[in-house]
């Protein structure tokens, strides 16, 4: 079955918003474990726009499932993750003038610098996903560099309509999705276990979910926004109902 992670970091760009003590990605966490999540995600960008270096050091106290910190593949954060001892290390692409991440980590064009951050941090006994564009380049040089995981961006399929109607006659979403399942079957072949996350929300997250040896979903801002309606443990049970479904119908071919 899929598991389910939980993203956070939209509790803290609302706090951040105002600069003051709420909403607390900690009380958020909590109850999201609560729900029955897997594991709780956040992001500490370079910038610090909503996760701070102190929800980090809260959370890694207080998180009882599993703690996956996104980051940089910087010297910097490679030594706040070596102080601080996530369950497990995503390793993101980043920019500062993006509002969020736009797409999958360049391994391909990075393979020197990624080896030595995944070194140094499976050294320390913390394993290392990548956050790839699902191409089978990316994936092969993630299967190089020492990566034990592989986060697929599920970007593009998330923005594809089902009613786009490609030169072909096939549907845009149908594609993306396709692109999933092969690339998914692909890493594991490399021995890769497969996450998958970006854009996923309460319409699009089945047909994710039933790919076959989907591992983990991380899944932030349709869930918080969710919360903001009906209150996060509703909203992370809902989604986890999906999720659960998902992995009941597949393992998905097409």
């Amino acid at each position: 079955m899929s598991r389910l992670c939980v993203n956070v970091d939209h509790v803290a760009t609302l706090r951040e918003a105002r600069k003051t003590v709420e909403p607390d990605p900690l009380e958020a966490a909590a109850l999201c474990e609560k729900a029955g999540v897997a594991g709780i995600t956040i992001h500490l960008r370079e910038d610090r726009r909503h996760i701070q270096d102190r929800d980090l050091e809260e959370l890694r106290a207080r998180v009882t499932t599993m703690l996956n910190l996104e980051m940089a593949a910087t010297d910097e954060m490679v030594g706040i993750a070596l102080r601080r001892r996530p369950d497990q290390v995503t390793l993101v692409p980043e920019k500062r003038e993006e509002v969020t991440t736009e797409g999958g980590l360049d391994a391909a064009g990075h393979e020197g610098v990624l080896k030595e951050a995944i070194a140094a941090l499976q050294g320390a006994g913390i394993p290392v996903s990548l956050f790839i564009d699902p191409v089978p380049d990316q994936i092969e040089a993630s299967s190089r560099v020492g990566a034990q995981l592989v986060e697929l961006h599920t970007g593009r399929y998330a923005n594809a309509s089902g009613d786009d109607v490609l030169a072909d006659g096939g549907r845009g979403a149908e594609r993306e999705l396709r692109a999933l399942v092969e690339e998914a079957a692909h890493a594991q072949s490399l021995g890769l276990v497969v996450n998958a996350g970006h854009g996923l929300n309460y319409d699009n997250v089945v047909a994710v979910a039933a790919i076959e040896g989907m591992h983990e979903l991380n899944i932030g801002h349709s869930i918080i926004s969710r919360a903001v309606i009906v209150g996060i443990e509703r909203a992370v049970r809902e989604m986890l109902e999906l999720v659960a479904d998902g992995t009941a119908q597949g393992p998905l071919t097409l």
